[in-house]
């Protein structure tokens, strides 16, 4: 059976067993796509790449509120009616 695998780096769980940071070293700062028995069982990513994911993630979300705010009616305020 043919398995999609999202990552350039591959290891084992018998690898990363042996050397977790090496294991994650190999990818040179990516994903590295953890296999069992030749499929895809999970992703281990460095934490400055999961850092940058969660910030893309979040800024997707406030994009998509302001986008669904933006057919909203604009109230001009002073800063001295605040």
């Amino acid at each position: 059976m043919a398995h999609q695998i999202l990552t350039e780096t591959t290891a084992s769980v018998s690898e990363l067993k042996k050397n977790p940071m090496g294991t994650v070293a190999a990818g040179e700062g990516l994903p590295v796509a953890i296999l069992n028995r030749n499929a895809p069982a999970f992703y281990c990513v460095p934490a400055k790449a999961y850092e940058a994911l969660m910030e893309r993630l979040e800024d997707l979300e406030l994009n998509a509120i302001a986008n669904a705010r933006a057919d909203q009616p604009v109230v001009r305020v002073t800063l001295d009616e605040l």
